[in-house]
């Protein structure tokens, strides 16, 4: 049973008042809040350890664990072969365009990728790029209802397709996609696989191994943890790729994508992020311990949307974009279009009940953009995290109703 209450306990944020009234935290699409532990184990390092790394005294050891710590429980969290399929970028955005940016070199022209129309622009814009170089990029078509359109998957899948790009979850719909049936059309042609798992891994456990992708890419700063973007390449495929990098950086598997001198405090706190979240759950090893937490969590983030999902359906002035929660294909996140309020207007009216809620389309623009709101400015967004509570959704209701 997943404790609400024990759990909001390690977050500071959750602690401040404005205007004499808590914040309710209902941007957690756009970065969770910040646990104690992870905040600690930041500021732990700048006290301790601060230093670059591959030297010979204390503190640049004491780095090189850390970051070494950081790829093991990484590889718990997403079920790698090894922690050396973990590389770690400046954010999800950056890594996916030195990946693409390398593959692009041992592509030829009239070769293809398909990514989709639902993606957020990070696993979108750095395969559009390779249209530079003469390689086809197609899109799979989003369906009106807010799912990808697998049928159109499968006719743009060719011999040709080199790699196959897709989101495991909308950040601004909520969708969760089928990644079995593209694996299936990818591995058919020959093509890799990419997934961009920034808003699922906050909600969902992960396998890679199971998932059969050949790339995946996160964001700590989604799953409790700082500002940092993280790679996980399948054994040997990453030496394949010929990405920039420095004659004096690490020519191989995982520092071969990794540029410059990296945020090792930040690093450190991915470690005690995934330090937390396996501290929800139980079991005998650090994978058992976070597969059962996101189980623990996941139930009480889908309790809480269905509650705000089948409360919004009931308020005659809103309509509510993309899938519903009978077909479990559903993050916690939800969005929703007002009659008579903008999608900015509504959020300033929750702002002023200290409900923190985004709109526009949230770098998701082509999947704005095809549902044909880009022009009414985007939607209102409104995303479950673990720490959110009963009584937060409903005042939000009640909120929205008094509009």
């Amino acid at each position: 049973m997943f404790n609400a209450d024990s759990f909001r306990n390690h977050f500071p944020s959750l602690r401040r008042l404005h205007n004499g009234k808590p914040l309710i935290f209902m941007d957690g699409p756009g970065g969770t809040q910040v646990p104690e532990e992870v905040i600690k184990a930041i500021s732990g390092y700048y006290e301790t350890s601060n230093s670059n790394t591959h030297g010979v005294f204390v503190t640049t050891q004491e780095t090189d664990q850390i970051m070494e710590d950081m790829r093991i429980k990484m590889a718990a969290l997403l079920n790698a072969e090894y922690p050396g399929c973990i590389s770690i970028g400046q954010n999800m955005t950056t890594l996916n365009f030195a990946l693409a940016t390398g593959i692009g070199r041992i592509l030829q022209p009239g070769d293809e990728i398909l990514i989709t129309q639902l993606d957020h622009e990070g696993n979108r814009g750095p395969w559009l790029s390779l249209r530079e170089k003469g390689i086809i990029v197609r899109e799979t078509i989003l369906k009106p209802d807010g799912a990808l359109d697998y049928n159109d998957m499968a006719q743009k899948i060719t011999e040709k397709t080199r790699v196959v790009a897709m989101g495991m979850a909308s950040n601004a719909l909520g969708t969760v996609n089928d990644v079995k049936i593209a694996r299936e059309l990818a591995y058919r042609s020959g093509a890799w696989l990419v997934l961009d798992a920034v808003h699922y891994a906050p909600h969902f456990s992960i396998d890679v191994r199971e998932a059969g992708c050949d790339f995946l890419l996160c964001s700590a700063y989604k799953f409790y943890g700082p500002h940092a973007g993280l790679l996980y390449s399948r054994p040997g495929l990453l030496d394949q790729i010929p990405v920039n990098h420095l004659r004096t950086a690490g020519q191989a598997t995982p520092e071969k994508i990794e540029t410059g001198t990296l945020n090792h405090a930040a690093i450190a706190g991915i470690s005690a992020a995934v330090d937390f979240i396996a501290a929800q759950g139980s079991g005998n090893s650090l994978r058992e311990k976070i597969s059962d937490a996101y189980f623990k969590i996941g139930a009480h983030e889908r309790s809480l949307a269905e509650k705000l999902y089948h409360g919004l359906s009931t308020i005659k002035d809103v309509v509510i974009i993309g899938q519903p929660f009978e077909n479990n294909h559903r993050a916690p996140t939800i969005s929703f279009l007002h009659k008579r309020f903008s999608a900015e207007d509504v959020c300033k009216k929750l702002a002023g009940e200290n409900i923190c809620a985004w709109d526009g389309h949230f770098y998701a623009q082509r999947a704005i953009e095809k549902l044909g709101l880009l022009e009414k400015g985007g939607v209102t967004r409104l995303g479950i995290s673990a720490y959110n509570t009963q009584d937060e959704i409903d005042h939000v209701l009640k909120t929205i109703i008094s509009l």
